[in-house]
C-alpha cells in the first residue's frame, strides 16, 4: 500500500444540505473511503454544530469528530441566486445527503421525485427523527427525544425511577448516521448495476430500535422487559464494574457456568462457592445479585485493581479497566495499532482516530476540518464563476 493508493469512494461525489451530527457523522465517513464532500453551509453561522463549545482549541468538539476531510461552501438557498450553483453541483454529485427540517429539503424542491427527472443517477439521503410518512413525521427530533422514543431510556441507569440515564454520547444520532452510510454505500453497488439512483429514507428511531433488539425480545409478548441495572448486566451476573481496595474499579464479565466455575477457583479462591445451590446457574446468580456482590466485594477490598485484573486475566475471565477520557487519549492498545493521526484545523493541526476497520489496500482520507467557507471560492470557479459573479454573490449575502 502507498499513500496514492486508490480509495473505494475516489470520483464519487457527495453534496450534503446538513447540520448537527446524522449527516455529518454519515457524510464524513464516506469522505473517509475518499469521496468528495462538499458541505454546504448558511452564511456568517454554518452548521450550527461549529457552535455547541471550544474544547478544541477553540473549536467544538462535536464539529471537530464529524466534519474533516470536506469542502465547505457557504450557500444561502433562500436566495434565488443560490439555486443555480446548487444545480450545478447536483450534474455532477452522486449523492446529495440532507437531514434539514422536516419537510423544508421537499419545499426547496429537492424531494427525490424532483430530483429524480432531472438527475436519474443522483442517489438522495434524506435523514430525520421519524422518517417520511407516520403521525411523526414532522415532529422535532434531538438525539435525547429519540432515546426516550426507542425506549433505550427504560432500560438504561439505575433501578430507582428517578435513575434513568441517557447515553453519554449521541447514540441515536451516530445510529442513524451509521445507517445512512451503510444504505448510501449499497445504493451506489445498486447504481451500478441499474444505472438509476435510489431514494433512501433514514430514520433516528428507527436506527435506534434496530440496536433495541435484545430488551425487545426480552420483553416479547408482554414479558417482564429487562431491569435497570447502571453499569452491570440486566440480566447475567455478576457482569459489571466491582470496586477494589485503593479505590479502584474493574470491570468483568461472566458468560457460562465454565467460567463460574474458574472464577470462583482462581479469582474468589472458594471453590466450594461454584457447587453452592444459591448460585449454581445464571438465573439464580442474576436473582441473588446482591448477596454474591457483597461475597466478590469482600474479597476484592483487600486487593488493588492490578491483582484483581491478574487473578482474572489467570482465570480467562474477560475484563477491562473503566476508563475515563483521559485513559482513552493515553489507551496502549490505539497507540500500540498506531490509530492516531493528525489532521488539519483553522485552529492547527489536531489528533484523529482512523476510522474503525483496517483495509490494509489504502489508507483512509484524514484531511482538515473545515474553516467556514473556507472552499466557496475554489467551489464556485471549479463551477464557472468568473472573480466578478463571486463578488456580487458575496454582496448579496448568497455565499
Amino acid at each position: 500500500m502507498t499513500m496514492t493508493s486508490p480509495r473505494p469512494l475516489d470520483g464519487i461525489t457527495v453534496v450534503s444540505l446538513e447540520h448537527a451530527i446524522a449527516a455529518p457523522f454519515c457524510t464524513r465517513q464516506l469522505a473517509d473511503q475518499g469521496a468528495r464532500v462538499i458541505k454546504i453551509e448558511r452564511p456568517e453561522v454554518g452548521d450550527f454544530a461549529r457552535g455547541y463549545d471550544t474544547r478544541v482549541k477553540g473549536l467544538s468538539s462535536h464539529f471537530v469528530w464529524t466534519n474533516r476531510s470536506k469542502e465547505s461552501l457557504t450557500l444561502n438557498l433562500k436566495h434565488e441566486a443560490a439555486r443555480p450553483v446548487l444545480d450545478e453541483l447536483l450534474v455532477e454529485a452522486d449523492v446529495l445527503v440532507q437531514n434539514l427540517a422536516p419537510g423544508a429539503a421537499a419545499r426547496m424542491g429537492l424531494d427525490f421525485d424532483t430530483l429524480h427527472a432531472r438527475y436519474p443517477r443522483l442517489i438522495v439521503c434524506n435523514i430525520s427523527g421519524y422518517g417520511q410518512g407516520g403521525p411523526l413525521e414532522t415532529k422535532k427530533a434531538y438525539d435525547l427525544l429519540i432515546q426516550s422514543e426507542a425506549g433505550f431510556l427504560s432500560v438504561t441507569g439505575g433501578p430507582e425511577p428517578e435513575a434513568m440515564a441517557k447515553a453519554g454520547c449521541s447514540v441515536a444520532d451516530i445510529a442513524a448516521g451509521m445507517y445512512a452510510y451503510s444504505n448510501i454505500l449499497s445504493a451506489l453497488l445498486l447504481r451500478g448495476r441499474t444505472g438509476e439512483g435510489s431514494n433512501i429514507d433514514v430514520s433516528m428511531l428507527e436506527g435506534l430500535v434496530e440496536w433495541m433488539g435484545y430488551p425487545l425480545y426480552y420483553a416479547f409478548d408482554g414479558a417482564t422487559p429487562p431491569p435497570r441495572a447502571g453499569a452491570s448486566h440486566s440480566t447475567i451476573y455478576p457482569y459489571g464494574p466491582f470496586p477494589t481496595g485503593q479505590g479502584g474499579t474493574v470491570m468483568l464479565g461472566l458468560q457460562n457456568e465454565r467460567e463460574w466455575q474458574r472464577f470462583c477457583d482462581t479469582v474468589l479462591q472458594q471453590p466450594a462457592l461454584a457447587e453452592d445451590n444459591r448460585f449454581d446457574t445464571n438465573a439464580k446468580r442474576s436473582a441473588q445479585r446482591d448477596t454474591l456482590r457483597s461475597i466478590i466485594d469482600s474479597v476484592f477490598s483487600a486487593l488493588s485493581p492490578e491483582a484483581v485484573i491478574a487473578r482474572l486475566d489467570e482465570a480467562q475471565i474477560a475484563n477491562a479497566h473503566v476508563n475515563d477520557m483521559a485513559g482513552v487519549w493515553a489507551h496502549p492498545q490505539l497507540a500500540a495499532r498506531e490509530r492516531w493521526r493528525e489532521v488539519g484545523s483553522p485552529q492547527g493541526p489536531l489528533p484523529a482516530l482512523l476510522p474503525p476497520g483496517r483495509n490494509a489496500a489504502f489508507e483512509p482520507r484524514m484531511d482538515p476540518v473545515p474553516a467556514l467557507g473556507e472552499h466557496s471560492e475554489a467551489i464556485l470557479k471549479q463551477l464557472g464563476y468568473a472573480e466578478d459573479d463571486i463578488a456580487r454573490l458575496r454582496e448579496h449575502g448568497t455565499i
